[in-house]
């Protein structure tokens, strides 16, 4: 779960690194069948981590319990 901008940020990176892995995947493989098992574990974890943006995106800052 983020729980900081900062948090945010590096997830939104790491989502951008593997949006572009997905993007040289469907460039490079030529059969449809090795390009879908390839890609879908960085498709299921892009999905997993904009989960995550949402859900901290729709919570409003003074609302986040801070951890120690």
């Amino acid at each position: 779960m983020i729980s900081s901008d900062r948090e945010l940020h590096v997830t939104l990176d790491r989502i951008a690194r593997f949006q572009s892995q997905v993007e040289q995947l469907r460039s490079i493989e030529s059969n449809p069948i090795n390009y879908r098992l390839s890609a879908s574990g960085f498709i299921s974890e892009i999905d997993r981590m904009n989960l995550e943006v949402r859900e901290y995106l729709s919570v409003h800052p003074s609302e986040l319990v801070q951890t120690v």
